[in-house]
């Protein structure tokens, strides 16, 4: 028992300093994100006047271009805005879009947790899937159905993201009319549980597959090696029992990369939802960080920018600190 408290107390002493390295990483990644932001919006080739305008730019007058362009702040350099955002960011203003005519905070409180939902649900399909479907192709390696297994998730992680949501729409929308193509609702109608599930479905189902592939494979060859190991020879020779030789011996040391490589998936997540929540016309931030950046929303694109690379960060982190807590043979500190 004792044994045990010394050994849990040295992991939480390792964890705690690898939370404290990556928090003192990230705060300088953050700050340097934003600031990027700002610089490479001041060389887009775009006149942000013209996207608030709506193209109707042309017919303002010089004074009322100067006028608005005084009100919007467009008249000061990059790096007086960003110190300027900076400022108000740290006073709780997180500012206000142009393209969609309101607070920040009040895009995200629409927004956000619908993107939660829908990434929580794809990254949870494409998990379970992943797992079982990783685990019986390495249990049989090189065999038809491994094969079968490997070609599928080769292809599908050749396929880009859009593609496959063009033909989810096209197969199940549009040709089978199993279910809708876009949106959270029916038009007209009030969102309501049964009606959000259904609409639901297809984006997670496409989200899922776009992370299934690298998923798959990870625990497919997580799974080759811990059937190769000296633990699982051992095991085999004393007789164990097949089903104990796979929850207990197999599951337990394949677990650990596998829980890491879905953390460092995180930003593909994050790619992947933009590309769904956009062809289905899902309102989350995904569409809201493609508009802000098509008008030049800058106050809305380098928030939306700021909290993707925090999600990342913390995704990564999550994923390490259960690395460390899976595998008592890693080191925190190395």
């Amino acid at each position: 028992m004792n044994a045990l408290m010394l050994s849990w107390q040295r992991r939480r002493a390792d964890i705690v300093r690898l939370v404290c390295r990556r928090l003192l990483f990230a705060l300088p990644l953050l700050l340097l994100t934003t600031l990027a932001v700002f610089a490479l919006a001041a060389l887009s080739p775009f006149d942000p006047l013209e996207a608030y305008m709506g193209g109707r730019v042309a017919e303002l007058s010089q004074a009322q271009r100067a006028q608005l362009s005084a009100f919007l702040q467009l008249d000061v350099g990059w790096f007086r805005a960003w110190c300027s955002w900076i400022w108000g960011l740290l006073r709780g203003d997180l500012g206000t879009s142009r393209y969609y005519h309101q607070p920040v905070a009040a895009v995200l409180a629409e927004r956000l947790p619908w993107t939660m939902l829908l990434s929580a649900v794809g990254l949870l399909l494409a998990t379970v899937v992943s797992l079982l479907v990783g685990l019986l192709a390495g249990l049989k390696p090189y065999g038809w159905r491994d094969k079968t297994i490997s070609a599928i998730a080769a292809t599908l992680q050749a396929t880009p993201p859009f593609a496959v949501a063009l033909a989810a729409v096209a197969i199940f929308a549009l040709w089978l009319n199993w279910l809708p193509s876009g949106g959270v609702s029916a038009p007209g109608a009030d969102i309501e549980p049964h009606s959000l599930a259904i609409h639901l479905l297809l984006p997670a189902l496409v989200l899922a597959v776009t992370q299934l592939p690298w998923l798959l494979l990870s625990m497919r060859e997580a799974v080759v090696d811990a059937m190769a190991s000296d633990a699982l020879q051992g095991a085999r020779a004393r007789g164990i029992p097949y089903r104990t030789q796979v929850w207990r011996h197999i599951v337990p040391v394949a677990l650990p990369p596998f829980v890491a490589l879905s953390g460092a998936r995180l930003p593909e997540l994050v790619a992947g939802s933009v590309v769904v929540e956009s062809l289905f016309a899902w309102p989350g931030v995904g569409q809201a960080l493609v508009q802000s950046a098509l008008s030049l929303d800058f106050a809305l694109l380098t928030l939306l920018t700021l909290i993707v690379t925090l999600v990342v960060v913390l995704g990564n982190l999550l994923a390490d600190i259960a690395f460390v807590l899976l595998d008592p043979r890693v080191d925190a500190d190395g």
